[in-house]
């Protein structure tokens, strides 16, 4: 069994409750989600498919899409990096624990720590690999819907599919980047856990503002209105 301290069980506690809670308050609570950035956006790509209905020529739209695809891969390609230097660092432990050694108010790992604080940053972005891969699938798909769509827009029923297909392709983007910024978190776990402490709770507060309390946000909720 690895030496936790109190702190480090406080710390560890802290962490996945922000990241938990957060995730099943704003993805599974309707009358939250409703005022998130992602809710707003929702309604925008069910209008994008829907004014793709009639259109003839959908390059635009394929286009679009692609560029979608350029930013999930660009994710999912460096998660797969990120995993190659987290599997080096697991594999040289002395070197890893001798550089947290250098910095001020450390504290610094065992070795069976160390391992445990590593693992559970291997553990986020393979959930982050996961997440982005099946996004990326998603708009793939949605690629060849928004292709097969009648020119007709009394079609709804091809345009509210595809609409769909966009949206949950767009929710596990965001929960593959939620498992980034709550991985540059747990990054600070190996410094010491009250460090892991504030980027936890850091990293809430911005995504919270991000999603709810942004420009953004009020601009497409604004539109979405209008």
């Amino acid at each position: 069994m690895p030496p936790f301290t109190l702190p480090d069980w406080i710390a560890l506690a802290v962490f996945v409750l922000c990241w938990v809670v957060y995730a099943l308050l704003v993805d599974r609570i309707p009358s939250i989600r409703a005022r998130s950035v992602i809710a707003a956006m929702d309604e925008h790509r069910r209008r994008w498919m829907m004014a793709a209905l009639p259109r003839d020529n959908r390059i635009a739209d394929i286009a679009a899409i692609g560029n979608l695809m350029s930013s999930v891969s660009f994710l999912a390609t460096s998660s797969i990096l990120i995993l190659g230097g987290l599997v080096a660092m697991m594999a040289a432990p002395d070197l890893g624990r001798r550089v947290v050694a250098a910095f001020p108010w450390s504290d610094v790992p065992s070795e069976a720590m160390w391992e445990v604080k590593i693992g559970l940053l291997l553990l986020i972005f393979v959930n982050a690999f996961f997440e982005l891969t099946w996004s990326l699938r998603q708009f793939n798909y949605l690629s060849i819907l928004v292709m097969g769509m009648p020119q007709d827009a009394t079609a709804t029923t091809s345009a509210e599919a595809a609409a769909r297909l966009a949206n949950r392709g767009a929710r596990h983007f965001n929960t593959g980047l939620r498992s980034y910024y709550f991985g540059l978190a747990a990054l600070a776990w190996i410094i010491h856990p009250v460090a892991l402490i504030a980027a936890s709770l850091l990293v809430l507060r911005e995504l919270h503002r991000r999603e709810f309390r942004s420009v953004a946000r009020d601009a497409l909720a604004t539109m979405r209105v209008g």
